[in-house]
């Protein structure tokens, strides 16, 4: 079974602050990249992956000279939707929602470092099959910062991703919201948060809400978004339970029929949790049953891991439009997914909610744990 160390320990790890804000700055020492063979970038690509000369460390150091700071390490949590409304097609083609989203301990970490290139952004992360050009999403990002303040940095971004991709978890919207985040703190906080939150909107309906405080009634597309206190205690555990197969959210969508969801207010269900708590009867979500049908070996995962995990998870429920199956109430993964060879790729992780403070981005909680296959143990490629 998996390690319930996250659950006994709830401290954050709060990184030295600046003048700034309290940012996680990481000292002036050389970077240190994995020694992983030398990979030439297309001519498509922003960035090789690694640099073993450590060419990249000597000029970090004399952009160290001229400014202020040049290094920032950054948390990029993921989150959960508790429930999630589908209300309308809009006649953009999108669809109206209403979902309470929150931002829990599972998440990537991001290392930027000022660059003294005045032309392009520089990408490298410890996965393959992550775009480093401008189809990624960080890179969206700063492009969009530039775009909106006249700045004339450019950045070394290393991506260290944990968060599966295609899992409904949100992981690039909050990349693209942390990258957003610290461009504003190389240049002194041109921007307030409010208007990083609006900006943002133009790349990516879910990257608004990274600009909440962790809690939020999201609705629109996703990104009007009102920020909430926290409805529930932060130390509810949770396991995250992934597939290794992925839903396509544009074939979700066009599965889902709009008489067949739910016909509960939001606002009640939202009302219902922040007085009661957790339940399997409000934690609803409009794109299981199209999500189901993208990939019946999910519905059969969901059935699974509620009959094993009776008394065990207040409720069992999919996140956005899929692949994560959440279990609300332990962070111990159903014994079958240890046992069944049909799941031994299946990714794992505890997790709790979290949020931040005013002017302050998110910090990763301190845990033992690291993120799983039900088949292998520690999962290093996601």
């Amino acid at each position: 079974m998996a390690s319930s160390h996250l659950l006994c320990n709830h401290r954050l790890f709060f990184p030295p602050s600046s003048k700034k804000g309290h940012l996680s700055i990481t000292p002036p020492a050389k970077l240190q990249f994995q020694r992983n063979p030398f990979v030439q970038a297309s001519k498509k690509q922003l960035e090789v992956v690694y640099d073993p000369d450590e060419r990249l460390n000597k000029l970090a150091d004399e952009v160290d000279k001229e400014a202020p700071f040049s290094r920032l390490t950054l948390f990029s949590p993921c989150k959960i939707n508790v429930f999630l409304r589908i209300t309308n097609k809009r006649e953009d083609g999108y669809h109206d929602l209403a979902s309470l989203f929150h931002t829990v301990s599972l998440g990537d970490i991001i290392k930027f470092s000022l660059s003294p290139s005045k032309s392009n952004d520089r990408l490298s992360t410890n996965v393959s099959g992550v775009p480093l050009d401008d189809r990624n999403l960080i890179i969206k990002a700063l492009n969009l910062y530039r775009k909106k303040t006249g700045s004339s940095n450019f950045f070394w971004v290393h991506l260290d991703k944990k968060v599966p991709t295609g899992a409904g978890l949100g992981g690039g919207s909050s990349n693209a919201a942390t990258a957003l985040w610290a461009a504003n703190q190389f240049n002194g906080s041109l921007a307030t948060e409010k208007e990083l939150q609006e900006w943002s909107s133009e790349i990516g309906s879910d990257i608004p809400f990274f600009f909440s405080h962790g809690a939020a009634y999201c609705t629109g597309r996703g990104e009007v978004v009102q920020d909430i206190s926290p409805p529930l205690p932060l130390d509810i555990p949770m396991v995250l339970i992934k597939p290794k197969e992925a839903c396509s959210t544009a074939e979700v969508y066009t599965r889902l029929r709009l008489d067949q969801t739910s016909k509960v207010d939001p606002l009640t269900l939202l009302e219902k949790i922040s007085r009661n708590g957790i339940s399997q009867d409000v934690c609803i979500n409009d794109l299981e049953p199209p999500a189901f049908e993208v990939l019946p070996s999910l519905k059969r995962l969901k059935q699974r891991v509620t009959a094993a995990g009776r008394g065990q998870y207040d409720a069992v429920f999919m996140s956005g439009s899929g692949s994560t199956i959440v279990g609300i109430g332990s962070p111990d993964p159903p014994q079958f997914l240890y046992d069944d060879d049909d799941y031994r790729d299946v990714f794992l992780s505890e997790a709790n909610f979290i949020s931040r403070e005013e002017n302050e981005w998110y910090k990763q909680l301190i845990s033992t744990t690291t993120p799983q296959t039900a088949g292998t143990g520690s999962n290093d490629n996601l």
